[in-house]
């Protein structure tokens, strides 16, 4: 399937699973996915990441869905940045999100981060996603 913005995809499946309760997503694979996949595992928004080959010989990301009291932990996603419209910040204009209740993650020329991580490493990117 051709998919002109796939990071969108990926937060579209993501929010939709979580909303009708389901344990874990299947999305195909690519670099960006694993890496941004990454980073909402260690900042506690999924339960699992799990990078494996299909039936098919295409490579997925199998992500637990984590629940706290039958609640999903992401109540949202937001994407920033679009293939037609790419949003580039600073280090300096790195917004917060719910006033520093949710995380805003970046692409920069050190990976895929989390607006802290930016903050410490000095960098400004490419504004990916807020998560909530």
């Amino acid at each position: 399937m051709n998919l002109s913005d796939p990071i969108s995809d990926m937060l579209t499946r993501l929010r939709n699973a979580a909303n009708a309760g389901h344990v874990e997503v299947v999305i195909p694979s690519s670099r960006i996915k694993r890496e941004l996949a990454r980073v909402l595992w260690e900042n506690g928004y999924v339960a699992n990441v799990a990078h494996e080959q299909s039936e098919g010989g295409h490579p997925i990301l199998r992500i637990a869905l984590k629940y706290a009291n039958k609640q999903p932990v992401i109540a949202g996603l937001k994407r920033v940045s679009t293939p037609s419209r790419r949003v580039y910040v600073g280090i300096k204009d790195i917004p917060r999100v719910l006033g520093g209740m949710g995380t805003v993650i970046l692409s920069t020329p050190k990976g895929i981060v989390t607006g802290k991580q930016a903050h410490q490493l000095n960098v400004g990117g490419e504004l990916l996603c807020y998560v909530w």
